[in-house]
């Protein structure tokens, strides 16, 4: 079987396609972004790269550059269009499926190539913001509509965005609802007591749909005590970040660690940070169901979360395994939540125990892994 797989760089993408590495499929990635080398991180792949430029000439970075608006020129005369590129690939490989990892910066863009091979089942992974934000990411309804009237099989990542797909033109057959990222790992570290917990995470989100400044606003507020007594680590952070705390009179002997966006932090460093947290913060204004909170909740860490659309309740019982932010702008409950939190210590006992265990039950990545080879199975019995 083949699979035509159309994404951009990101780490849930490689960390989903990884899940295929021995399932007998042959599978190929077509980067949307046409960006960078091979990955090695999925080198099994086969990578369909080097489309976009028909000539590399030199010093074409240097006038990207310099001269961005003498580049923007000769984009029209040396790019090739990606409804181009990808009519050539799909001739070529001749797939028996073909699956979109979000819909504005991987299906749109070849939504046109799409229509042409109708005989081919189409795959649609929603992620995050892709449905619930279209509005205001900028997407207009009507192509949302019809690129949903093509979808002939739906991946959420949350229940939430099987109602929005339905309402917006989807009839066709829901496959389930997956972690993006495919799963979590679990048992990569050993579980760290609370008492032995003396960092607070936070995703450093600020730029599009991320309102971490918030939670920076919220830890201002924090009682002396506890600002004194944690480090607050921030991971994929967003310069605007660094740029508050410098400029914060309240933050200035508050203890940070920061990781910014920039910087490709691997995945499991970050769960070992995770494991030395005693809570994991998430504020957006926009996003589906968290990977980076479910991995925190594996690792024992009490989530107080965003809560778009209602996604994030799937899963967290406000008051009992974690805190919802119902309003990403009010700092100030934030702030009673994070104290909440640390001065209920059977609070944060009994979330950790039935966290850990309901990520076991519900997004263990080797339990997983079996159930996503037969969704392509079950697409071509079909």
């Amino acid at each position: 079987m083949k699979i035509l797989m159309v994404a951009i760089p990101n780490q849930h993408f490689f960390r989903w396609v990884a899940q295929l590495e021995e399932s007998g499929f042959d599978v190929f990635w077509f980067d949307i972004t046409d960006s960078g080398q091979k990955t090695e991180q999925i080198s099994w792949v086969n990578q369909i790269k080097k489309w976009k430029l028909k000539w590399d000439f030199p010093l074409r970075t240097t006038l990207k550059q310099k001269v961005p608006s003498v580049y923007k020129l000769t984009q029209y005369i040396n790019e090739t269009n990606s409804n181009t590129a990808f009519f050539k690939t799909v001739n070529k490989i001749q797939p028996d499926i073909i699956q979109c990892f979000e819909m504005k910066l991987a299906g749109l863009p070849i939504l046109e190539t799409l229509n042409k091979f109708k005989n081919i089942p189409l795959v649609y992974s929603s992620w995050g913001s892709d449905l619930f934000y279209f509005k205001e990411l900028g997407t207009p309804k009507e192509k949302v509509n019809a690129f949903l009237s093509r979808v002939n099989y739906l991946i959420t990542d949350c229940k939430r965005d099987q109602y929005i797909a339905r309402e917006n033109g989807f009839k066709n057959t829901l496959l389930g609802v997956f972690p993006g990222n495919g799963g979590i790992d679990l048992g990569i570290n050993s579980i760290v007591l609370p008492k032995e917990r003396k960092c607070i995470i936070i995703k450093g989100y600020q730029f599009d749909v991320g309102e971490a400044i918030q939670v920076l606003k919220a830890i201002e507020v924090l009682p002396e005590q506890i600002k004194k007594n944690y480090t607050f680590i921030i991971y994929s952070a967003d310069k605007e970040i660094k740029a508050f705390i410098s400029n914060s009179k309240y933050l200035n002997n508050v203890k940070f660690k920061i990781l910014e966006r920039h910087i490709k932090v691997p995945n499991q460093e970050l769960i070992t940070l995770m494991s030395k947290s005693i809570i994991h913060i998430g504020n957006n204004l926009s996003d589906g169901m968290p990977n980076t909170m479910l991995e925190a909740m594996s690792q024992g860490c009490f989530p107080i979360q965003s809560n778009p659309g209602n996604a994030t309740a799937e899963i967290i019982k406000d008051g009992f395994n974690g805190y919802l932010i119902n309003n990403p702008y009010d700092f100030e409950s934030i702030s009673k939540f994070i104290i909440s939190t640390l001065n209920n210590e059977d609070l944060i006992n009994n979330a950790m125990q039935y966290n850990i265990q309901f990520i076991k039950d519900h997004y263990n990545r080797n339990v997983l892994k079996s159930e996503i080879v037969n969704l392509y199975k079950s697409i071509i019995l079909n």
